[in-house]
């Protein structure tokens, strides 16, 4: 019977499950229950269908005891449930699930068969061995094979005796899975601490005729078992002509014990062919507990160009202050490759002894070195403010800017004035750009914003003019009171480029804090085009934070009572559609009585109202209160595209109309929601042919325009 679709998902579900809940057998204190048990050995004695029997072996796998062993054995030969059943038998403790195995693997065949022998293997089961050892010789080369590995995971000496001899004189197609068992017994004894009968038998398998995988997998075991004395072994592999076993040297390099292999390592490394060497310090960085770190640094100073830059790699690992000299000389090499690489590790080695390194050759730092120091505090935020300083006096632009740099990433709150005098006063023009960027970047950086305010507001008086403005966009991206307080007043007062730049940072806040501020400039601010940018600001806020319903129509409220055209007005009305609530909507309907704003604030009421509804929000008295009253509305035909290009989009608009003569569509923009451009890089309509109430109308509407159906006359 062929496994329905059904089926096979609820099997892989379950399996899914099984992970978890068959760990739980094993936990401390866990206690079957024969309750449960008994409620799933009835599923299986019942007619129910395959996969409820398959959830039933996997609760069994929980619950089920010698009790259930009877039932569970007859599934064995069923194709569809014998997996489940195996996995039940495989968890049930006690002989029982024993012997139901063995007496299967009498008479099952083939992939029935290799099920059974597998489940024996996983429950070791010694009893077995007599068994599996006349199926080894089976016919069948998939039994036999899982005959073998059964026998493995025994392990005990009864399997071991039956599969040596069988690695030189078993059928050629099976001796893979017989070296598997090998191996499986060799971990057994390793475990048992027989370690050289363990190399014993993983000798036998290395040098057995065999797949490249097998001897790969023995070559492991034999080095991990020789322990200190496997490292000849681990380098012998280090040192083949087979990518595999040189392969295999590489990963048991990273997880063998003890830190003689590192020095061995260390050695190899130093004789190796480059493109080994370069794979060999790869697998020396994942050692980074032993990992012999001067070898490292020795490879990546000098030698050929893919071991050093692997080395140079790797050292962002594993290097320390030992290794900051040998990458400064490769950082100023005249290899672009080998310097970039170099410089990107100074900046990760892990450390404080690499940052006091660091700082201790600066003061003495010279030629190329000296810059590269520099940048090097600045990148790892190393405190060195004096060192920084005298490099200020540098003759060479190059050397002050990169100390500028730094400065704006080291300095502190005590030493700012310093990165203030320069930006404002800059001795050398060429070094302005820098010491503005430094000051802007310790500025936003520094933990008491409200400190850092006070030092930038202070320096404002004494800052020549064009130095001012350049405080005051500093002071908008620290923020807070005292930012804020400084940028109000020089956005009211008598100078119009501090009006001008005062307003525009205000205009730009990041937080409601701003919004007395811009209100009260939007009312008295010294000039119209400030006041306007003040009211835009305020707007903007409005827009875009949260806040509780009712403050947000206040603040639209308030702006607009200070608007002097409808432009600005229509900014409000773009906070209500984009901000929907029962407060927006009445503060549309408002506006619905302004004459310049009518069409646009009914557009905004009918859309808010639209988004209201969606969440379950009743607003139909004051849609009511506003002369809106439900309608039956009709789509007879919708039509959108340009000319003669023109795609039928009527059940698109259909099923978006409801009770107000507003249509909403499910995404954004026409193309979008009707199924893709009926006619590119042109302008489009979409033409709609409707009835409202019965009455028959037409509208058109450009690309993308907000659907309101005019009622008809």
């Amino acid at each position: 019977m062929p496994m329905t679709y059904k089926f096979a998902r609820s099997v892989f579900v379950a399996a899914l499950m099984l992970v978890a809940v068959t760990s739980a057998r094993a936990a401390d204190g866990f206690k079957a229950s024969p309750e449960k048990e008994k409620e799933q050995i009835a599923i299986l004695r019942s007619d129910a269908p395959p996969q409820d029997k398959a959830i039933a072996c996997k609760k069994l796998a929980i619950d089920g005891s010698s009790e259930s062993v009877g039932d569970l054995a007859k599934l064995l030969s069923d194709p569809q449930l014998a997996s489940w059943s195996r996995i039940a038998l495989e968890a049930i403790p006690g002989t029982a699930p024993d012997e139901a195995l063995r007496k299967a693997s009498e008479s099952l065949e083939g992939n029935l068969l290799v099920g059974v022998l597998n489940s024996i293997g996983v429950r070791r089961d010694a009893g077995s061995v007599e068994a599996l050892t006349k199926r080894l010789s089976d016919k069948d080369e998939e039994v036999a094979s899982a005959a073998a590995v059964a026998l493995g995971k025994i392990g005990n000496a009864a399997a071991e005796k039956v599969l040596r001899p069988a690695l030189t004189s078993g059928p050629a197609k099976v001796r893979s899975a017989v070296a598997e068992g090998c191996v499986l017994c060799a971990e057994r004894l390793l475990a048992d601490g027989k370690s050289a009968d363990a190399v014993a038998l993983y000798d036998e398998v290395r040098k057995a005729e065999l797949p490249k995988q097998r001897i790969v997998e023995a070559t492991r075991g034999a080095i991990l078992a020789r322990k200190q004395e496997g490292i000849p072994l681990l380098l012998e592999q280090l040192r083949s002509n087979d990518k595999k076993l040189f392969e295999l040297g590489l990963f048991v390099a990273r997880e063998f014990p003890g830190s003689e292999i590192d020095k061995s390592l260390a050695t190899e490394l130093a004789t190796a062919a480059p493109e080994r060497a370069a794979l060999i310090v790869q697998a020396m960085a994942d050692r980074k507990e032993t990992v012999v770190v001067a070898a490292v640094s020795k490879a990546a100073a000098s030698g050929p160009k893919p071991v050093r830059l692997a080395a140079i790699k790797a050292l962002s690992l594993v290097g320390d202050a030992s290794s900051v000299t040998p990458l400064l000389e490769t950082a100023v090499d005249a290899d672009e490759d080998l310097a970039l690489a170099a410089k990107a590790t100074l900046a990760e080695l892990p450390g404080d002894k690499v940052n006091a390194q660091i700082a201790a050759m600066l003061p003495n730092a010279k030629g190329k070195t000296y810059p590269l120091l520099i940048e090097l505090v600045g990148q790892r935020r190393i405190e060195a403010t004096p060192a920084l300083l005298k490099a200020l006096d540098n003759s060479d632009k190059n050397i002050r800017q990169a100390a500028l740099l730094a400065l704006g990433e080291t300095v502190s709150l005590k030493n700012l004035n310093v990165l203030i005098s320069q930006a404002s006063n800059t001795k050398n023009a060429d070094d302005a750009a820098a010491a503005q960027q430094a000051l802007k970047a310790a500025s936003v950086r520094m933990p008491d914003r409200e400190a850092c305010a006070t030092e930038l507001a202070a320096a404002l008086d004494k800052a020549p003019a064009a130095s001012k403005i350049l405080l005051l966009d500093i002071l908008g991206d620290v923020g807070g009171e005292k930012a804020l307080k400084t940028l109000s007043a020089a956005a009211k007062g008598n100078n119009p480029q501090l009006q001008d730049a005062g307003s525009r940072v205000l205009g730009k806040w990041a937080s409601l804090d701003a919004a007395p501020v811009l209100l009260d400039l939007a009312k008295t601010g010294p000039a119209a085009q400030f006041r306007n940018r003040a009211l835009k600001g305020y707007i903007s806020l409005a827009r875009r934070f949260a806040m509780p319903d009712e403050q947000r129509a206040d603040m639209c409220q308030k702006a607009f009572d200070l608007c002097k055209d409808t432009t600005e007005q229509k900014l409000i009305l773009d906070v209500c559609r984009i901000q929907p609530s029962v407060e927006t909507l009445k503060l549309a309907i408002k506006f619905m009585k302004v004459p310049e704003l009518k069409e646009d604030a009914t557009q905004t009421t009918l859309l808010v109202a639209q988004k209201l509804g969606a969440k379950g929000i009743n607003v139909s008295e004051q849609l009511s209160k506003a002369g809106f009253e439900k309608v039956k509305v009709e789509i007879v035909k919708a039509e959108y595209g340009s000319g003669a290009t023109q795609k039928d989009v009527t059940a698109i608009v259909k099923k978006q109309a409801g009770d107000l003569p507003l249509i909403t569509l499910t995404a954004e923009g026409y193309n979008a929601s009707f199924g893709g451009d009926p006619a590119p890089n042109t302008v489009k309509q979409l033409k709609i042919q409707y009835k409202i109430n019965g009455k028959a109308g037409e509208a058109t509407f450009a690309e993308n325009a907000l659907i309101v159906l005019p009622m008809p006359k």
